[in-house]
């Protein structure tokens, strides 16, 4: 049976919150410009050199494809946009994208939907030309049970109704036939990566890994982005002024990135004594964290968790507070945070959506909450 949004939606209701959010157009703007201003130095040749220094070999090697669907994730502030994150296969566009039909917006929808089917058509393009693009494999690591697989299948008719064929698929579901990854004796073109073993060391994905490595199957996103963008590490150059000066940065991007991307260090067993008097003041992540995982806002930490992390690699950012609505739920309005995010394809904002929530970090657990639209007034 076909799986429309509107079935979707009423097996799903803790993905959507019933309303939108509004922001106005000095926030857009902060967002854009801080886009434009990481996207610029990205492209720095010293960026390249430096960030990927430390990345695994397979972030190295070159790629034409850009890497579809970077989330730049936002809390909006008294004080304009704060970046919290980068991600490389950020989850929810398709989501969002049919959720705005239910908002009176069912032709921006239809066009951000056709706007991600060219995204994918332009990735197979910079790889392969003019040759046609025949078959996609949505792969993640048992994708059935990831929390997202319904967006999986909706991937997959979208394709199917733009003439491609498409399966949903897990690494272990391939085979290798030289420089080629079959799926049911068939060759696979293009694999939408949402796999968060980001530099596919994981022997169930050897098989892939090693196609992708020969140049037998496009990748997209593929480590190389991750590297680029989505390691956390990087927001620790992107927020140190020296640094930028060191690189080359222009006077007003520089400014751009120190205001709109809030403090972040590495942490250490050394500085432990800082960090424990300061933690109130800081949120410690893992540098290849994703989803809110293993990430602690300072005022909740315990000394157990604070010696893990001490030891643990990870950064602490200056916490930004998300913007807060008031949100009716069953009869009576609630103050829910929101995280925003900007889709963004080849440096361009393709579509902007919030989670709604309420708790330490983002999540899919407050009744009312989930994705929601935004909307620029």
């Amino acid at each position: 049976m076909k799986l429309t949004f509107e079935r979707l939606r009423a097996q799903q209701p803790q993905f959507f919150a019933d309303v939108g959010i509004t922001i106005d157009a000095v926030a857009m703007q902060g967002m854009a410009a801080i886009v434009a201003a990481i996207e610029s130095v990205v492209a720095l040749p010293a960026f390249h050199e430096r960030v990927l220094a430390q990345a695994p070999a397979i972030a190295r090697l070159p790629t034409k494809a850009r890497g579809v669907f970077l989330g730049y994730d936002f809390h909006l502030t008294d004080t304009g946009p704060k970046l919290i994150e980068i991600n490389t296969n950020a989850g929810g566009g398709l989501l969002n994208a049919y959720l705005l039909a239910e908002h009176g917006r069912a032709e921006e929808g239809a066009r951000v939907r056709d706007e991600f089917v060219a995204m994918f058509r332009e990735e197979w393009r910079l790889e392969r030309g003019g040759a046609p693009l025949q078959r996609i494999a949505i792969v993640d690591d048992e994708p059935a049970g990831q929390f997202l697989a319904c967006e999986f299948a909706l991937f997959k008719e979208l394709f199917e109704e733009h003439g491609i064929a498409a399966v949903v698929a897990d690494p272990r579901d391939f085979t290798r036939d030289g420089k080629r990854l079959l799926h049911d004796g068939k060759p696979v073109d293009l694999i939408y990566n949402r796999l968060t073993d980001f530099a596919l060391d994981a022997t169930v994905n050897a098989d892939l890994r090693a196609v992708f490595e020969a140049g037998g199957v496009v990748l997209t996103p593929h480590p190389h982005a991750h590297a680029l963008y989505a390691d956390k590490r990087n927001l620790m150059l992107l927020s140190d002024g020296k640094v930028l000066d060191d690189l080359g940065v222009a006077a007003e991007t520089r400014r751009t990135l120190l205001a709109g991307i809030p403090q972040t260090v590495a942490v250490s067993p050394e500085q432990a004594e800082r960090f424990w008097s300061e933690r109130k003041r800081w949120f410690f992540k893992p540098p290849a964290g994703f989803g809110g995982r293993a990430a602690y806002r300072g005022d909740k930490l315990t000394r157990r968790v604070f010696e893990e992390i001490l030891h643990g690699g990870y950064i602490a950012q200056e916490i930004a507070p998300p913007s807060e609505h008031e949100v009716p739920v069953a009869d009576a309005l609630q103050r829910m945070k929101a995280d925003v995010r900007c889709y963004v394809y080849n440096g361009a904002i393709q579509m902007v959506a919030a989670r709604l929530y309420q708790g330490q970090t983002t999540n899919f657990r407050t009744p009312g909450g989930g994705f929601a639209p935004v909307f620029v007034v």
